[in-house]
């Protein structure tokens, strides 16, 4: 192999070498929190928004789901176009459009304006955050690149977790009637000073040369329409009958795979929106498959918690939003460190991670049950911080393997992949755990402690299952080279 000399003459090597790269960075994962943060923020505002727009529970469900359906609806595109005409370009527009819809959203009149303004705000989110993780390949190698990707771990672990505090003290400060108004108000001079300082850290690459490349529209159509009826059913939760969830779920599967016929066929000529060959790559195929599982159980942790200590509980939203603090303390500080050592310990870091959070996970329903009542959110402040340490050695240092062998023209479409995979992990598991919370509350009229441990005991099936898979891929890498 020559990968020493070419690594040291590439554009890509000297850009890796660029002073400025850390700071570049910091502008990337300050728009990347503001992006996620928005998808848990917004749920302890819900009762806000109820009481000043009079808004209909469909309407506040759109709110939610809105956001989570166009965001993952413009991952892969959004990436590729990065690929092609430059990350810098496509980041700043997210950032802008992304800022334009969190203002529209802050004045928002009615309930009809705030859920358009939420779709725009999700389609911005998904043209950030494929060009973040871009970026991260393009500017960084080796260890660096392990550093980097931690604080994107940190980053995704801590806005997930934090959004319930943060949005409590926002309607705190704002009032029950216009609190919510704050919590998009809040992105406003965030998305100025980024794109102010993207220009200036942020440095823009020439486009690529290839002759007979396109944005794949046909490609493009095909996953969107895919994702669309996969996610559609899943983020509307129960506000679908059943019999109505079964023909979407099974249109979006078979649009998918004319997608993935389509791709193998335009990809013999030119080059496609998603390269398929990446999945024949170990790292990248078992990497996505955990990252999509753990994204299953992990983002519904909150979702249910808020759920049982804010209507089971009468938990204020900024009490609720205290007790995930511990959660993403741990996550803050393992992701950190995580992703130092992760080119080092490589799978195994995750395999460990996945066991810490599947055994903290199962301590927090114990302490549920014998600490029942309004001080159970002390009683589960040690055993989610340690899930949190957990939790923070899976999501960066997976991230950092999966994306190891990608090439860097193509990194952008690949990071899209892999979070439309998270995306649809995410709206699987609130789908399936948030069933299970809201049947066992009706099953039992109103015990939330007991919905809460039984969604708990769905959330350590995800993670246990991607701990399967993380072992296995661990297990392989182990096994000798015939290549």
């Amino acid at each position: 192999m020559s990968s020493g000399p070419d690594r040291a003459t590439s554009p890509q090597h000297r850009e890796g070498a660029d002073p400025r790269r850390w700071k570049a960075l910091s502008v990337c994962l300050v728009a990347g929190f503001m992006t996620l943060l928005d998808v848990s923020i917004v749920n302890v505002a819900l009762p806000s928004i109820r009481t000043g727009l009079e808004a209909p529970q469909s309407a506040l469900q759109w709110v939610v789901s809105g956001y989570a359906l166009t965001f993952g609806l413009v991952l892969v595109p959004a990436g590729r176009f990065g690929d092609m005409y430059g990350r810098r370009n496509a980041f700043v527009f997210g950032v802008v459009l992304f800022t334009l819809a969190s203002a529209a959203a802050g004045v928002a009149g009615d309930p009809t304006l705030l859920v358009v303004a939420r779709l725009v705000q999700g389609l911005a989110g998904g043209v950030i955050n494929p060009q973040v993780s871009g970026l991260i390949q393009q500017l960084f190698r080796g260890a660096e690149r392990g550093r980097a990707f931690g604080m994107l771990g940190t980053v995704i672990g801590v806005s997930t977790a934090i959004g319930p505090l943060l949005g409590g003290v926002l309607i705190n400060l704002g009032g029950d009637t216009d609190g919510w108004r704050l919590v998009f108000y809040v992105n406003v001079p965030i998305g100025i000073l980024a794109v102010a300082l993207a220009y200036r850290y942020i440095r823009p690459t020439a486009k690529e040369q290839r002759p007979r490349e396109t944005m794949d529209p046909v490609g493009v159509l095909l996953l969107a329409a895919g994702v669309v009826l996969v996610l559609l059913p899943l983020v509307e939760g129960h506000e679908w009958e059943a019999s109505a969830k079964w023909p979407s779920l099974l249109g979006g599967l078979a649009v998918l795979t004319a997608f993935v016929a389509w791709e193998r066929r335009y990809g013999r000529r030119h080059q496609p929106v998603v390269d398929l060959s990446l999945f024949r790559r170990r790292s990248y195929a078992l990497g996505a498959l955990v990252g999509t599982l753990y994204f299953a159980g992990f983002t519904a942790i909150f979702f249910v918690l808020t759920l049982y200590l804010q209507n089971g509980l009468g938990y204020s939203a900024l009490e609720a939003g205290l007790a995930t603090t511990s959660f993403a303390g741990g996550s803050a500080v393992t992701s950190l460190f995580g992703g130092r050592i992760v080119t080092r310990l490589g799978r195994p870091l995750v395999v460990a991670g996945l066991v810490l959070v599947a055994i903290f996970l199962a301590v927090t329903a114990l302490a549920v049950h014998l600490v029942p009542g309004t001080h159970v959110a002390w009683a589960i402040a040690v055993p989610l911080l340690l899930a949190g340490l957990g939790s923070g050695l899976v999501i960066s240092p997976n991230q950092t393997l999966t994306l190891s062998e990608v090439p860097v023209a193509g990194a952008g479409s690949a990071g899209g992949v892999l979070q439309t995979g998270q995306r649809i992990g995410t709206a699987v598991g609130i789908a399936a755990i948030g069933s299970v919370f809201f049947a066992e509350v009706a099953s039992s009229r109103g015990d939330y402690a007991t919905a809460f441990q039984h969604s708990l005991l769905v959330t350590i099936a995800f993670v246990l299952v991607a701990l399967v898979v993380a072992v296995i891929d661990v297990i392989a890498s182990r096994r000798p080279s015939h290549t």
